[in-house]
């Protein structure tokens, strides 16, 4: 019989040593060519590019499929100090290791992550100071549960459900805090589940099985009112449920964990019981409000700025019922500072020294308008993930973070040269707001695995929050940690009231469309380079763009006014005046949704070219309304789409392939019309599976409900972390804050 041995797992140190002594002349060749580029940062691509043109075909195919090909497609970035290079090396998402190699002297170093960042410092003159901050969050971690597979990153609930249901649940006197819960558990000082006749584990069992015999007896539509006081006399009260089927419904779920202790029954029954009463969701940069605001420089909100000169729109306004609800409104709170109020929209890159007094104003306005503290918080971007962190300090409420986009992975080596963007950007301001909000979280939304932790070759937003470094500023060491089990995953959805599929029969020449504001990273200009260079589309389909204004003059946006000229010059270069329509920015939602069923009914298709984007609310309107999706391949849409069944991913890097791409979409539609049938039907299955804002509310509140009650029994305050983030705030954000100019 044969013997198993184990073997070690080797070192990126060792793996590099290993290749370079088998193929010392290949490696040297191409590490001195590396090197020959001087002082810098080469990326993934500039890698493999220097790889492919360097080593012949033969050594390229032996390298590619050993240990140093395993460790260059792991790189994500490499520092080329001559004569060293340094390799920033990812094995799997959330996993980093560092190495560097004197090409001369074929010296091989293992880093430690302040050693990498230390080292990466000098691409800007070092540090000044032998006493730089280190920012390290994970000595406050180190005891806290968190799962260890790639794969589990961003189902934090499932996995802390889990694992304390296995501590809890190991014998019955361990399930008393469940009970302490129920008997605690009240809403403006009403009891709402167990009162005081029930103490103990046995006496809840006792008055389970007597309800439950009761609600046998009566029709299972029965309002509780009409059993209620038979209920408070076994020690039950109305959080059960609004009618006889939905109090069976829980009990049953509740005697169910009792027989036999499940996480996932545990998670169903917490998310049924009433935890979350009042709720303030907060934006407070840009416009926010229900018509005129679309195509406006950053919408969003719910608790939102006051903008006292705004225009055609409802942003002057303070208070305002949102329709077709009863009981949500907007609530707008002024910007104000010792200049006064600030009456002019601002971007959300100038927010920063206002953002301290608004938390304090509105915390004054929202426990008025409550009358009381809100059950739960959610920030949303990052100025509105620290009012969250701030006001949930101040109020003691759970908060949830939702960052949208982290502009770190928007705008590359922003960190390490952060000086040559703090100007016009204040990045210095957002990423340490961006890490005392997510550090401060009791558990934070993305849309999308991406948003996290990437891809198997790409970075996600947080993971770059992981380590990296503002030279002269601070160090951070570990900043944030995407195995946390605070990271959820929660894909938003679009108003089918207003998105929804519309075929007409008369289909003229078939329009590719586009629409989002007019900035870099959305790439518009870029859409429209490649259609005009693609001679082929241009025969087979027209572009139509939404997209900002046609005049810089009507503009105040720095990115946008680049962008707008930019389009006007390709207009002209490419000629493309009868193939092309450029329609200003839209403010109404409802016209937008007719725009996709349009371009839908002349059997065409919407294109999503952002090099970057964080999620893609467009992509699932436009799949929502039938019409067939080209989305980038960075960020979020790589997971909405399922390529080639559901739409289809785009390379932004790659302007051609992405155009004759689409050619050869609407090529085979000709000679195949049920061709885009298929891709239409394939995406509207996907939205209704997986994109629809009931599938979202529903888990929100369910993990609002469940971070609470663990919370609750397990004592997970975090407060050492929340004192230290306490300390940075006043130390170090508080001054960022006042370097950026009040406007007005």
């Amino acid at each position: 019989m044969a013997t198993r041995s184990l073997t070690r797992v080797l070192s990126m140190r060792e793996r590099v040593e290993d290749t370079l002594s088998a193929h010392r002349n290949e490696l040297v060749c191409l590490l001195s060519k590396y090197v020959d580029q001087g002082k810098g940062i080469l990326q993934p691509h500039q890698l493999w590019a220097e790889f492919e043109r360097v080593i012949s075909e033969e050594e390229r195919k032996k390298l590619s499929e050993g240990l140093f090909g395993e460790v260059l497609r792991s790189t994500q970035e490499a520092i080329v100090l001559p004569p060293w290079v340094a390799l920033a090396v990812r094995p799997r998402p959330g996993v980093w290791e560092y190495v560097r190699v004197n090409v001369h002297e074929l010296i091989v170093e293992q880093l430690s992550i302040p050693e990498y960042l230390t080292f990466k410092e000098e691409l800007v003159g070092g540090s000044q100071d032998n006493y730089l901050l280190e920012l390290d969050f994970e000595p406050f971690n180190a005891s806290f549960p968190r799962p260890n597979r790639s794969s589990s990153i961003g189902n934090g609930v499932q996995f802390l459900n889990r694992h304390l249901s296995s501590r809890m649940f190991h014998d019955r006197d361990s399930m008393q805090p469940l009970v302490d819960f129920l008997r605690a558990h009240s809403y403006k000082g009403s009891t709402m589940m167990l009162n005081d006749r029930v103490h103990t584990l046995r006496g809840l069992q006792t008055a389970l099985a007597k309800a439950e015999e009761h609600l046998t007896k009566i029709p299972p539509d029965t309002p509780y009112s009409e059993f209620e006081h038979k209920f408070q006399e076994l020690g039950l009260e109305r959080g059960w449920g609004d009618n006889a089927e939905h109090v069976k419904e829980m009990i049953h779920l509740l005697l169910d964990i009792l027989q036999a202790p499940d996480p996932s029954i545990l998670e169903k029954f917490l998310g049924k019981i009433p935890m979350v009463f009042n709720v303030v969701i907060l934006s407070p940069h840009g416009y926010f409000g229900q018509a005129n605001v679309l195509g406006l420089p950053d919408t969003g909100g719910q608790v939102t700025r006051l903008i006292p000169d705004a225009v055609g729109n409802t942003c002057n306004q303070r208070l305002e019922r949102i329709s077709g609800t009863q009981y949500t409104s907007i609530l707008r709170v002024p910007f104000r500072s010792d200049k006064g109020i600030l009456r002019q929209w601002i971007s959300r890159f100038d927010v920063w020294p206002y953002l301290e007094t608004f938390t304090e104003d509105a915390a004054n306005e929202i426990t008025a308008e409550m009358h009381g503290t809100p059950d739960l918080i959610i920030g949303n971007y990052s100025d509105g993930n620290l009012v969250a962190t701030l006001l949930a300090h101040k109020l003691g409420v759970t908060q949830c973070n939702i960052a949208h986009a982290l502009e770190k992975t928007k705008y590359p080596d922003s960190d390490i040269y952060w000086k040559n963007f703090d100007e016009k950007y204040h990045f210095s301001c957002q990423f340490t707001a961006d890490l005392i909000a997510m550090n401060h979280a009791d558990f934070i939304i993305t849309s999308t695995y991406q948003e996290i932790a990437g891809s198997k070759d790409t970075v996600g937003q947080y993971e770059s929050h992981t380590a990296f470094t503002l030279p002269g500023l601070y160090r951070v060491v570990h900043g944030i940690d995407v195995f946390d089990p605070k990271f959820n995953i929660v894909s938003p959805g679009a108003d089918m009231a207003i998105y929804f599929p519309c075929m007409l029969n008369d289909r003229s020449k078939p329009i590719i469309f586009s629409m989002a504001r007019l900035d870099r990273v959305k790439n518009m200009t870029g859409l429209v380079e490649w259609f005009g260079k693609n001679k082929r589309l241009r025969e087979l389909v027209n572009l139509v763009v939404v997209a900002g204004y046609h005049d810089v003059k009507k503009s105040s946006d720095r990115e946008e006014i680049d962008e707008i000229e930019k389009m006007h010059s390709l207009i002209e270069k490419y000629n493309l005046n009868g193939q092309f329509r450029w329609i200003v920015a839209q403010k109404n939602r409802v016209r937008n949704g007719e725009l996709y069923r349009y371009i839908a009914d002349t059997r065409g298709a919407f294109v999503q070219p952002a090099f970057y984007e964080a999620f893609g609310l467009t992509v699932v309107e436009a799949m929502t309304c039938g019409l067939p999706t080209f989305a980038t391949c960075n960020g979020g849409p790589a997971e909405i789409i399922v390529h080639g069944t559901s739409g289809f991913h785009i390379d932004p890097y790659q302007g051609d392939k992405s155009a004759d791409l689409m050619a050869d979409f609407f090529e085979r539609c000709k000679a195949d019309p049920q061709h885009w049938d298929a891709i239409s039907k394939g995406g509207l299955q996907r939205i209704y599976e997986c994109y629809t804002w009931k599938i979202y509310s529903e888990r929100l509140m369910t993990l609002a409900g469940v971070y609470g009650f663990w919370k609750y029994v397990s004592k997970l305050e975090r407060r050492e972390t929340r004192r230290y983030l306490e300390m940075f705030y006043i130390l170090k954000y508080r001054d960022l804050a006042k370097t950026v100019p009040l406007s007005g």
